[in-house]
């Protein structure tokens, strides 16, 4: 096997500095590296709380929970269909696309729990975003608050809360016209809880583009029966069941209690 070697100081703040900052080290880490004091526990942790608290580790939030979580290319996501959710505008797009990593870095900076990702009971939006989620916005325009966002201290009254029910992930796995059970309990189980689940095998039939276009079943239903086959079984068995407890909310992230199709929705 290879052997380690201790990474010189200069090494270590490129390594910091690149991670937290996307960037290269500023002149404090330079110096510190220099003088071999960046490797003393109590000098590292004191430079790692600066850099977090620096702004330049929203980079963080960008670079890392965008690879991670796979909504890095959502800025271009467009296949919603604008003729039936008009207010799906670029503007909103982009406000979805900023919430999970400015709920990430308010994490890292408080020291917050990793399990707040998921438990967590609030969440940030801007005037926008809470327009989208049905959530009261302040009085008084947006006057004192950070860049136009607020910290909203108990979403889940709203169906919000950590980074499940957040627009940007429910509209990336749903299929324009319908919701998408199947990628939605997909990427929990393989983005969120890391599970490798073999790709479909071929020719499996396309459930129709639209949730008006099912006729007397629910979405629900329709995964039923398709996991009567003991093919299919095997692994929607290992997700379906994540996916459907999203289904009160629409293709594009709101909340509903009808399908497309006026169907009551079961959660």
């Amino acid at each position: 096997g290879k052997s380690t070697t201790a990474l010189t100081g200069h090494e270590l703040a490129s390594r910091l500095s690149y991670f937290l900052w996307s960037s290269l080290p500023d002149q404090r880490l330079l110096d510190l590296a220099g003088d071999g004091l960046l490797r003393r526990p109590e000098v590292l942790s004191r430079e790692l709380k600066r850099m977090l608290e620096d702004q330049r580790s929203d980079a963080l939030g960008v670079e890392f929970l965008g690879q991670w979580l796979g909504v890095r290319q959502f800025e271009q996501f467009n296949a919603v269909d604008r003729k039936r959710f008009p207010g799906f505008t670029p503007s909103l797009r982009r406000s979805m696309y900023q919430e999970p990593s400015r709920f990430f870095v308010d994490t890292l900076r408080t020291n917050g729990s990793l399990l707040e990702l998921i438990e967590g009971r609030h969440t940030f939006v801007n005037k926008e975003l809470a327009r989208h989620y049905g959530i009261p916005w302040p009085g008084g325009g947006t006057e004192g608050i950070a860049d136009g966002w607020v910290r909203v201290k108990d979403a889940t009254s709203f169906g919000r809360g950590g980074l499940l029910p957040m627009g940007a992930f429910l509209t990336t796995n749903s299929s324009g016209l319908r919701t998408s059970p199947v990628r939605r309990g997909y990427w929990v189980v393989h983005r969120l809880l890391g599970e490798h689940i073999p790709p479909p095998p071929p020719k499996v039939p396309d459930l129709p583009a639209d949730e008006a276009d099912l006729g007397e079943l629910t979405l629900r239903e329709v995964l039923a029966k398709h996991r009567k086959n003991e093919l299919c079984a095997k692994c929607h068995s290992r997700f379906d069941s994540f996916g459907l407890a999203f289904e009160g909310y629409g293709p594009v992230g709101r909340r509903r209690e009808v399908d497309g199709g006026g169907r009551r929705v079961d959660v």
